[in-house]
C-alpha cells in the first residue's frame, strides 16, 4: 500500500507497521500462512501484534520467517526485534534419551532451523555444543570427567574451621592444583566414604594444631594454615587415604587397606608414599606438581622439632602390618624410634620431591580456555567484548524483570572482575552498602575478612574497600598492611548498571529470602535455601555467562570470541596481567592489577612477554627514524 519509510524498534510495532503497509488484518495474514503452518492460531498472531506475547518456539520462528518472505524483508528482521534476545528457543526435536536438564542447556546453543536440518548435520551440531560449550574440550577436562566418576575419597564431615570452612572432599583423582581449580559436581559427594572415628580425631588434632591462635603448651609449630589452605589440605589428605582404602578390583584400583587400619601413622613409611606416587602416575600417565605438593605436606608434618607427626609418637601405637606395604619389623622399628622414623620419612620425601620436579609435566594449563584472548594484541579489549554482548542481548526489563536482573548481574560480574582483578573468594564475598547508608567500618570488615562496595561522597564514586587480611597473600609486600581501595571508573555506563542492580534488580533476585549482604546473590527460587553464592555456584555462574555470551557459536552466530572455552572467574586475573605485560613489558605494573608481587607475575605470566619484547624495544628505537 505504501513504501517503508520507518523501521520500528519494538517487535510488536514493527509487525503492526508492515501489516498496515500491506493492508493485512489478523485474519488475512493468518490465512496467508495457514497452509504452511497449520498449528499456528490467529489468537497467537493477535497477542504478538498487541505485545502481550512474543515468539519463542521453533515453530513460531518459522512463522516469522514466512512473514518476512511475504513482506520481502531480510531474513531475521523480526527475530532481531524480539524483546528477549538472550532467551533460548524451545521445541527442538532431540532424542528421547536426552534428559530434561540437558535439553535446557542445549536449547541455548542450537540454531532455530535445527529441526529441519539433515540428521548428520544435527549430530554434528550436538557434538560440537557438548564438546566445546558444555564441557570444554581440553585434555585435562576429559581426564577430570572420567576420574570424577570414580569415587574413592575419605570425607571428614565433622571437622570445621571457624564458621565458613566446610571440607569439600570430592570424588576423583585430581583435586586442586592451583588457584585455577576446576569445580567438582557436589552430587559426587554421595559416593565418598566418611572417615573412621580414629582417623577423624587425628585429622581434627592436626587441623587444630595448624590453625589455633596459640600453640598448645609443650608443642612447637612453624607456620599456620589459613581457612582456604586448611580446606585444601583436608581434601588432599582425604584423597590419599581414599586411594589406600579403595578396592584393588574397583575402577580406582586402590590398595584395599581396611578402614579400621587407616591412621596418620601410615604416612611415616616411605613404602606408602612410593605406592601412592606411582598409583597417581599410573592414573595420569605422568607426574605433576600435585605429587610435589603432597610431598610438601609430608615434609611439614615430619619436620624435626616442629612437625605435627614428629611430636605425636602415639600415632605409632595402632599400626598394623599391611601385606606388601608395611611389615611388622618396620612397625616395631618405628615404635621404638619414632623420631628416627620421621627423619627417614623427611629425607625420603626430600629426595622424591627433587626427582619429581625433574620430570613433572603440566597436565592442566590454566591458560588454555582463554588462550585466544591472551594471544590477542589487547587481551582486555578482547575479553571486554563479552560485556558488550550482554548489553546487546539484554531483555526488556518491563516485560522480563527477572531475566533483565540476571543479565545485569552477569554484566557486573565481568565488569567488576575486569576492574578489580580479585580472586574468586574476594569477589564472591564482596559486601554492598547502598547509597545513603553508613558503610561498614574497616575494623568490622577485618573481622569478617571481607571487602565492601560503598558510595564515596568525597570522591563522588563507587568505592571498593577490602582489608589486607581478606586476601590470600595478605602478608605480601604489595599491601604493606594497608587495605585495598579503588574508586571504580564511570565508564561504559558502569554506574548506571550498579545503581540499577542495587536499587531494583538485586531485590528482585533476592525475593523473600534472607539477605546475605553480599553484592552478588543467586536467583532465589522455591527450592533455594540460601541466596549467597558458594565456591561452586559462583564458578558456575561465571561459566554460564561465558557459555551464553562469550563463546562464539558458528551455528547460531551468538557469542563474540572464537576459540574461547568455558572457564571460571580466576582467569580474569590472567587477562589483566597479560594485557599490562603486553602493553608495558613491566612485571611491576602487571602486579598492581592483580594485587601481587612482580616475582609472582614473572613466574606465572612471563611466557606471554618474550614474543613482545622485541616489538616493545623496536617501538622505542623506531621513534628516532620517525623523527628523521
Amino acid at each position: 500500500m505504501f513504501e517503508a519509510s520507518e523501521d520500528p524498534i519494538e517487535f510488536a510495532s514493527a509487525l503492526m507497521y508492515h501489516m498496515r503497509r500491506h493492508g493485512d488484518s489478523d485474519y488475512r495474514l493468518h490465512r496467508a500462512v495457514a497452509d504452511r503452518h497449520p498449528r499456528f492460531e490467529r489468537s497467537t498472531l493477535a497477542s504478538w501484534r498487541k505485545g502481550t506475547k512474543s515468539p519463542r518456539t521453533v515453530d513460531s520462528l518459522e512463522v516469522l520467517s514466512s512473514f518476512e518472505q511475504r513482506y520481502r524483508l531480510r531474513s531475521g528482521y523480526f527475530k532481531a526485534k524480539l524483546p528477549h534476545q538472550s532467551r533460548s528457543t524451545s521445541g527442538f526435536e532431540l532424542a528421547s534419551e536426552v534428559s530434561a536438564a540437558e535439553r535446557r542447556r542445549l536449547a541455548w546453543h542450537l540454531p532455530d532451523d535445527f529441526n529441519t536440518l539433515p540428521f548428520a548435520k544435527r549430530e554434528e551440531i550436538l557434538e560440537w555444543v557438548r564438546r566445546v560449550i558444555i564441557s570444554g574440550s581440553t585434555d585435562y577436562r576429559r581426564f577430570q570427567a572420567t576420574a570424577s566418576k570414580q569415587r574413592y575419597a575419605i570425607r571428614f564431615p565433622a571437622i570445621s574451621y571457624g564458621s565458613t570452612l566446610s571440607p569439600r572432599l570430592t570424588a576423583g583423582g585430581d583435586g586442586i592444583e592451583s588457584d585455577h581449580a576446576s569445580i567438582e559436581d557436589p552430587d559426587l559427594l554421595g559416593g565418598v566414604i566418611d572417615a573412621p572415628p580414629r582417623l577423624s580425631l587425628e585429622m581434627a588434632n592436626l587441623v587444630h594444631f595448624k590453625t589455633a591462635t596459640l600453640t598448645a603448651v609443650g608443642l612447637q609449630r612453624s607456620g599456620v594454615w589459613g581457612e582456604e589452605t586448611t580446606s585444601q589440605k583436608i581434601e588432599h589428605l582425604g584423597l590419599m587415604f581414599g586411594s589406600l582404602a579403595a578396592s584393588p578390583q574397583s575402577a580406582v584400583k586402590g590398595y584395599g587397606v581396611p578402614l579400621a587400619q587407616l591412621t596418620f601413622g601410615l604416612l611415616v613409611f616411605p613404602g606408602v608414599w612410593d605406592w601412592y606416587l606411582q598409583w597417581r602416575e599410573r592414573r595420569r600417565g605422568f607426574y605433576t606438581k600435585w605429587e610435589e605438593d603432597m610431598l610438601q605436606i609430608l615434609l611439614g608434618m615430619v619436620r624435626p622439632e616442629t612437625g605435627w607427626m614428629w611430636q605425636h609418637r602415639q600415632l605409632a601405637v595402632n599400626l598394623k602390618p599391611i601385606s606388601g606395604l608395611i611389615s611388622a619389623a618396620e612397625i616395631r622399628a618405628a615404635q621404638s624410634d619414632w623420631c628416627g622414623a620421621c627423619e627417614t620419612a623427611f629425607k625420603h620425601a626430600t629426595q622424591r620431591q627433587k626427582e619429581i620436579q625433574r620430570v613433572a609435566r603440566v597436565h592442566r594449563d590454566p591458560f588454555e580456555p582463554i588462550m585466544c584472548v591472551l594471544e590477542a594484541e589487547s587481551p582486555l579489549g578482547e575479553y571486554r567484548k563479552i560485556t558488550e554482548e550482554i548489553v546487546k542481548r539484554m531483555p526488556d526489563e518491563s516485560r522480563y524483570p527477572r531475566a533483565a536482573a540476571e543479565a545485569v548481574r552477569s554484566f557486573l560480574l565481568l565488569r567488576l572482575g575486569l576492574h578489580l582483578g580479585l580472586r574468586q573468594k574476594n569477589l564472591r564475598q564482596l559486601m554492598v552498602c547502598p547509597r545513603g547508608q553508613f558503610p561498614t567500618s574497616e575494623r568490622r570488615l577485618e573481622d569478617m575478612k571481607r571487602g565492601e562496595l560503598r558510595w564515596s561522597e568525597r570522591d563522588r564514586g563507587w568505592e571498593v574497600l577490602i582489608p589486607a587480611v581478606a586476601f590470600k597473600n595478605a602478608n605480601s609486600s604489595f599491601f604493606g598492611s594497608k587495605p585495598f581501595r579503588l574508586i571504580l571508573p564511570d565508564l561504559q555506563d558502569l554506574y548506571h548498571y550498579i545503581d540499577a542492580y542495587i536499587s531494583r534488580h538485586r531485590r528482585l533476585l533476592l525475593g523473600r529470602s534472607q539477605d546475605p549482604g553480599t553484592l552478588f546473590i543467586k536467583t532465589v527460587k522455591t527450592t533455594s535455601k540460601d541466596a549467597a553464592y558458594n565456591q561452586t555456584t559462583f564458578y558456575e555462574a561465571w561459566k554460564l555467562t561465558i557459555q551464553r555470551y562469550g563463546i562464539f557459536n558458528p551455528y547460531t552466530g551468538r557469542g563474540v570470541i572464537k576459540g574461547l572455552l568455558p572457564h571460571g572467574p580466576h582467569n580474569v586475573r590472567d587477562v589483566l596481567a597479560t594485557h599490562i605485560l603486553k602493553q608495558t613489558g613491566s612485571y611491576e605494573q602487571a602486579s598492581y592489577a592483580i594485587q601481587d608481587t612482580p616475582d609472582m607475575v614473572a613466574q606465572h605470566y612471563g611466557r606471554f612477554l618474550p614474543q613482545d619484547k622485541a616489538a616493545l624495544a623496536a617501538k622505542i628505537l623506531n621513534r628516532v627514524w620517525e623523527a628523521a
